[in-house]
């Protein structure tokens, strides 16, 4: 930390400490005397300031995060969905050596580092967020802490629209002008929005928080492709808003977690995330959102029968109306596999990794929610053996999505990280876009071959069945048809995650 740095920091602890007696005096003073003549309201009050200063500490724990510089290797390839991409020049002789993130666009570094620099860019990143409207059934404002599975939940569904409205070649025309999260960046701006929250708590009033403007578009000479493509890409980050109304935002999948016995500020496993997701569109209003659906695989299991009466609408959505499955039949829909699975016991078994990197490189596969224990991420790709992942623990401010012109920077991420292969919680769920039913009968035989286990792992990951699932069970209550995964904690043989161990 520069001392800079360490400046900023003490004063602006110097500052929250005279905050805090300011708060001290006013619990003296103010609340007996508001718990002497109302006391429901006192009550109220309290909720609300005890809201606002816990989203302050969550915006410091999880928004002053010193940044580590992601090292990549100039020797290896690095695959991200689907996409291979290479650092080393092809008469580069110089010996095996690695560079960060932040250096990939040094002359040093060369080969095709600005194409995967702009490919990863130019996923949708969603990350925590403050200050947005209450969540349903509470006063929260905030998901930092506990959120973090629904927003990788949120980025493996963004990155399955995107295949089937842009396909997998789109990339951000402005990915490439994102500077770098660094360290003093991080420091200083959590570091102003505490003291802010904490101003406004004791004020009573919302800190107010300047967004970015976008930047203008450069002449006037754009294809007419390209000014459809970047309307498609503004909405489908608007679908994923912060706001009641909005199809896919976290207000709509908290409520939807609500039927399952979920709350806001509960946390969320990949496998009950899944079903929450396949729910949200199912559910969907939006028109562009009719011609997709999402499919969740049962006990590790896909059934053929079923995926396919998806493709063909048979399960209760409307057709694309919109004409953007091209190459589908009129009464088909793309389908979004989502698989949760559990790759090991108490740790991930090391003899999946071959599997993992199979996975990530295959052009359907739309990435996995998975993580560290207890900390989700979103899996895109990988380089040798570790798992290259957008992280969604970053509390940013809340973003009107409901402008036509709201900043699109915070819904990019521009520095990707790494993480060893052997740190992932095995319990994950991978995700796939099915276009058609053709295109599914491809995927399923490519997944086969790579599903064929080894003498080491004897069981697969998961595995395809002919026919429907209703073919080869007499009787399932559907309460654990819809929410298979979901135990009552309280009685004994709970799960590890999300799975039941046998």
């Amino acid at each position: 930390m520069t001392c800079f740095q360490i400046r900023c920091t003490l004063t602006c602890f110097g500052r929250i400490e005279n905050l805090s007696q300011k708060l001290h005096r006013m619990c003296c003073d103010g609340f007996c005397s508001v718990a002497d003549k109302m006391e429901t309201k006192e009550t109220d009050e309290v909720e609300k300031l005890k809201s606002k200063l816990m989203s302050a500490w969550h915006n410091v724990k999880y928004s002053w995060v010193l940044k580590s510089k992601t090292a990549f290797s100039r020797n290896s390839p690095v695959f991200l969905l689907g996409k291979c991409y290479h650092f080393k020049a092809v008469d580069d002789e110089s010996p095996t050596e690695s560079c960060t993130a932040e250096a990939l666009d040094d002359d040093i570094v060369t080969g095709n580092v600005d194409g995967f620099r702009k490919d990863f860019t130019s996923r949708v990143w969603l990350t925590y967020r403050e200050e947005f409207p209450a969540l349903p059934g509470s006063t929260i404002t905030s998901d930092c802490g506990w959120g973090c599975t629904l927003r990788a939940g949120q980025m493996i569904l963004a990155q399955a629209l995107l295949l089937h409205i842009l396909g997998r070649d789109w990339t951000w025309s402005e990915a490439l002008t994102l500077e770098p999260l660094d360290t003093e960046t991080w420091t200083s701006s959590a570091a102003r929005r505490l003291v802010s929250t904490l101003e406004a708590s004791i004020q009573g009033e919302r800190a107010q928080v300047t967004q970015p403007i976008c930047a203008a578009a450069q002449g006037g000479a754009e294809e007419a492709d390209s000014y459809l493509q970047e309307a498609y890409h503004r909405t489908i980050v608007s679908w994923f808003g912060d706001a009641p109304s909005t199809q896919l935002g976290i207000h709509r999948l908290v409520q939807l977690g609500m039927a399952s016995g979920k709350r806001a500020g509960d946390w969320y496993g990949p496998a009950v995330v899944a079903h929450i997701l396949r729910k949200a569109v199912d559910e969907a209003v939006d028109a562009r959102l009719k011609g997709i659906s999402v499919y969740v695989a049962q006990d590790c299991t896909v059934y053929s029968a079923d995926v396919i009466d998806s493709h063909s609408g048979q399960t209760g959505s409307h057709s694309d109306p919109q004409g953007l499955n091209s190459g589908a039949a009129p009464d088909s829909r793309a389908v979004i596999l989502l698989i949760p699975v559990r790759l090991g016991g108490e740790k991930i078994n090391p003899e999946y990794l071959s599997f993992v990197k199979s996975i990530l490189s295959l052009e359907y596969c739309i990435g996995i929610i998975g993580g560290k224990p207890k900390q989700a991420y979103y899996f895109v790709g990988f380089q040798d053996d570790s798992l290259i992942y957008m992280d969604p623990h970053y509390c940013q401010s809340f973003v009107d999505v409901s402008t036509s012109d709201f900043p699109l920077q915070s819904f990019h991420c521009p520095s990707p990280k790494k993480m060893p292969f052997s740190k992932m919680d095995p319990s994950c769920t991978i995700g796939f876009y099915s276009k058609n039913v053709e295109h599914y009968e491809r995927i399923s035989n490519e997944l086969s071959k790579i599903l064929q286990p080894s003498l080491k792992e004897k069981y697969p990951a998961f595995t395809f069945m002919k026919g429907h699932r209703k073919d080869y069970e007499l009787s399932v209550a559907v309460e654990k048809r819809e929410w298979p995964f979901i135990r009552d904690t309280r009685k004994a043989g709970t799960t590890s995650g999300d799975f039941v161990l046998l």
